[in-house]
């Protein structure tokens, strides 16, 4: 039997398998936002989603594996990036759009902190952790290749360090400190960025305090 025969909510696409999943999946979420991770159970799922509950155990198993199996979805689906024509203006806009989501939309929230959670005892739910945010950080690295292009930045910045870095300390209030995340913190994390940026402390090559910066 093959590794993806065994991994929870591993499905063949197309189909009433496809149907199946996005019916348990949306109905995880429903139940994110409604109870909590503490309250998300299989029964519950499995009622709302209208599939049966064996069907629920045998594709999913336990709840961690429909809750990475989430995360996995979401972390497939494309998102625009602002593109302002500046790289501060789409840092601002990048960072006030990680704030929205957290902020306008608490099922997302929910299963955040929910693999958070699971992450620190269960490896899948680690791993599904570490390859959502890479490769959100992937994507938006098209702000940082934008501004390389319009001379904004040095050609060896690292976009996907530069990213990390502007979302870190919203993820560090909403899941760490458990502070207030706002429009003010998204602006204060991006102008941080990007004077860091400007002063070339992404760069590939080394940073020093005494390089010059970009014109």
């Amino acid at each position: 039997m093959s590794d993806s025969a065994n991994t929870p909510g591993s499905l063949r696409p197309g189909g009433r398998t496809a149907r199946t999943r996005a019916a348990v999946l949306d109905a995880v979420l429903a139940e994110l936002g409604e109870t909590g991770y503490g309250g998300l159970t299989m029964e519950n799922v499995a009622r709302r989603s209208g599939v049966h509950v064996a069907t629920v155990y045998r594709r999913w198993r336990t709840v961690e594996g429909l809750i990475i199996d989430l995360l996995t979805l979401l972390g497939a689906t494309e998102v625009p990036f602002p593109d302002t024509g500046s790289l501060s203006g789409d840092l601002r806009g990048l960072s006030r759009s990680i704030v929205a989501l957290y902020v306008d939309n608490t099922r997302i929230r929910s299963l955040v902190e929910s693999v958070v959670a699971s992450a620190t005892k269960n490896a899948r739910a680690a791993e599904a952790l570490h390859d959502f945010f890479a490769l959100r950080s992937e994507r938006a690295a098209v702000i940082v290749e934008r501004a390389v292009e319009r001379g904004e930045l040095p050609p060896d910045t690292d976009g996907v360090e530069l990213i990390a870095a502007m979302a870190a300390p919203i993820y560090y209030r909403m899941l760490v400190s458990r502070k207030p995340i706002d429009t003010a913190l998204a602006d204060r994390t991006a102008n941080a960025t990007y004077v860091a940026a400007l002063s070339g402390v992404f760069s590939t090559s080394g940073f020093s305090l005494d390089a010059p910066k970009v014109q």
